[in-house]
């Protein structure tokens, strides 16, 4: 392949990677794969003088794609240049002295304040539009909303949400699949929330790296030209500014150990450190590139690696199907900890690596945390892709998603599949059984007290065991018996969406039930050419139903569970005037708590609410009524009328 082709193929690869990073909260290499490929291109677009218009060495992140309200940034918001080499920040500082500081790893929020009130902020988005977020960020936890200087006012800093808080999230989520990755994935999705209450609830933090240059004249000749009284200015304004040290040409490498040693406590994700001049004259004089500042510039840690030896690939079957490999090696010391597991996320990535037991491979810790591996020195390429599920034995199939090859097993009986239909079945809007964690439904399982459905009801046989069981004793037995007991009294349609039939969403199991009258006996006995008259319930999905009914083991549970439950009658409006309507409903709202309570209010009404604006759409719901978001476009596209939630109730 020559230059200008790998160019291109680089080019490629390090947009949908940023892409991915960037829009869609997910990491599809690692940051060293990244790095290494990034450098390779430079080197190829210096050496060719050929830089293609959407190489990622001239553009900065990646569009936003977001319902939130857009603004452009007053400047762009420019990327640093990087180094993993402590010689080069001595050599880059110049002989002048500088600030490091940590370069946290969440998202980069723009405030702006006005008569000393927040009246802005706005997230980094492609560096040149970001998205506005000014409710969620008066969530913040440690944001001041009023301060004491009166002037306008902005400053940069990083939205991160704390080890210990992303562990506590993750805790509160039974279905393993649905856990969050990593915290810079949770803290971009929470601050970027249509709804604020759910950014309140995830303990988002700001920490402050730098202040906009104010037009207070006065103001900024305090600062006597220097980075750190600007720090100290925000501090004294009640900010939380990101830990900072002043360095020299002499102290600057002693100081990066200090804080290299402090990684291992911190409970915030970081990625490295920024170092920025002192003089911030000097820095500014100095202007920037096409890309980068010539002000800053950010350290990476180079990451210490070491050479093992692949002793097995450990095949773990998931919720969902997907058989992730996880290799296993001699044990090596990384970072201060032992390492001897690491993910390797996919079949494309064991081919890539061309794995083979045996092998010397090197393996680091992505950010000095995550365990990865770097490189597979003897690539031998003999590593056996298993053709049976090591859960349930039955055949596994490589599929390829948009290039990414998975391994999976489709059979539909498979015990890891099956935790995951319990965990359905216990979730708030089917059977509503509160303290049954995804992990206590595994434990139950290995231990057989769970074949199907109805052994819910019938833990009370295992008592002695489950009180005796690591985690579990008395109280927490009582408490989750008395769960079981409160779950007997249920709607049809919540039991309906419980059964877990395919494609029979919450939504459609509550079109179903109200179809039939929520008599249990009727929607038992519905046929396809009936389900099929509901408007709603296409033929995909009428079939579906009516198939799992048709199987006699279905059957059978179902109607044991029924005679175990009270079905209680869900509550309806006295007036039915929605009946007929299909609502679409978008963006924040102001006086419901979140979209479940207006959706359940509306078909309460006897309306209806989907996921998607079509020509069957009576109304959508949006306050930004004059937003450009895709849903509003779809509408004005068909003739769909937009409403204000003030709008609705006026109907």
């Amino acid at each position: 392949m020559n230059q200008v082709d790998r160019i291109k193929e680089l080019v490629g690869i390090l947009n949908e990677a940023s892409k991915a990073y960037y829009a869609e909260d997910r990491e599809i290499m690692s940051n060293l794969e990244y790095d290494a490929l990034y450098d390779e291109l430079c080197k190829l677009e210096e050496e060719t003088g050929m830089i293609l218009s959407n190489s990622p060495t001239q553009k900065v992140g990646y569009e936003v794609v977001s319902e939130l309200p857009k603004e452009a940034h007053p400047q762009p918001m420019l990327s640093l240049d990087k180094t993993k080499d402590p010689e080069a920040l001595r050599a880059w500082l110049n002989g002048r002295e500088g600030v490091l500081s940590w370069k946290m790893d969440g998202l980069t929020v723009v405030l702006t304040y006005e008569n000393g009130e927040l009246v802005k902020a706005v997230t980094r988005g492609n560096g040149e539009i970001g998205e506005v977020i000014t409710a969620n960020a008066k969530t913040f936890v440690n944001i001041p909303t009023r301060i004491s200087y009166k002037g306008k006012l902005s400053l940069r800093g990083e939205a991160i949400i704390t080890y210990s808080d992303f562990d506590r999230i993750n805790a509160g989520i039974a279905d393993i699949d649905a856990k969050y990755k990593n915290p810079r994935n949770l803290c971009s999705g929470s601050v970027r929330q249509l709804n604020s209450k759910i950014t309140a609830e995830r303990n988002v933090r700001f920490y402050a790296f730098s202040l906009v240059e104010p037009d207070d004249a006065a103001l900024v000749e305090s600062f006597d030209n220097s980075f750190i009284k600007r720090f100290e200015f925000l501090s004294g304004l009640g900010f939380e500014v990101v830990e900072y040290k002043k360095v020299t040409p002499d102290t600057i490498i002693d100081t990066i150990k200090w804080f290299s040693d402090k990684i291992a406590d911190n409970d915030f994700p970081s990625d490295g450190l920024v170092l920025s001049f002192e003089d911030v004259e000097y820095g500014r004089s100095l202007g920037r590139t096409a890309k980068f500042p010539r002000n800053a510039i950010a350290f990476k840690w180079k990451d210490e690696q070491a050479e093992t030896t692949l002793q097995m690939i450990e095949w773990s079957p998931s919720r969902t199907g997907l058989i992730n490999p996880v290799a296993v090696f001699d044990p090596v010391e990384l970072e201060g900890t032992t390492v001897s597991r690491a993910s390797v996320h996919n079949i494309s990535i064991v081919k890539e690596l061309a794995l083979g037991i045996g092998d010397r491979i090197t393996v680091y810790k992505a950010n000095m945390i995550i365990p990865q591996i770097a490189e597979n020195l003897t690539r031998s390429g003999k590593l056996e892709i298993p053709d049976t599920c090591p859960s349930c034995g039955g055949p596994t199939v490589i599929k390829n998603d948009n290039g990414t090859e998975t391994l999976c097993c489709e059979n539909p009986e498979c015990p890891a599949k099956n935790i995951k239909g319990f965990t359905l079945f216990v979730s708030r809007n089917a059977m509503n059984i509160d303290g049954l964690s995804e992990a206590t439904i595994e434990k139950f399982v290995d231990r057989g007290f769970l074949r199907n459905y109805t052994d819910f009801y019938k833990l009370s046989a295992h008592r002695d065991e489950i009180v005796n069981m690591e985690g579990f004793g008395e109280k927490s037995y009582n408490n989750m018996q008395d769960a079981v007991e409160k779950s007997k009294k249920v709607t049809a349609g919540a039991f309906i969406y419980a059964l877990g039939i395919p494609g029979v969403g919450v939504a459609n199991a509550k079109l179903i039930a109200k179809h039939f009258d929520e008599d249990i006996d009727k929607i038992k006995l519905a046929g396809v050419e009936e389900l099929s008259e509901i408007e709603g319930i296409g033929d995909v999905i009428a079939g579906d139903f009516a198939a799992y009914f048709a199987n006699e083991k279905n059957l059978q549970q179902y109607e044991e569970l029924a005679s175990m439950l009270e079905i209680i009658k869900s509550e309806k409006s006295s007036e039915q005037d929605l009946a007929g309507m299909t609502f679409v409903i978008t963006g924040s709202l102001e006086t419901y708590a979140n979209r479940d309570e207006l959706k359940n209010e509306i078909e309460a009404r006897g309306g209806k609410v989907a996921g998607s604006v079509s020509k069957n759409t009576t109304y959508l719901i949006n306050n930004d009524i004059t937003s450009n978001s895709g849903k509003n476009k779809k509408a004005k596209e068909l003739g769909v009328p937009i409403i204000s939630e003030q709008d609705y109730k006026q109907l």
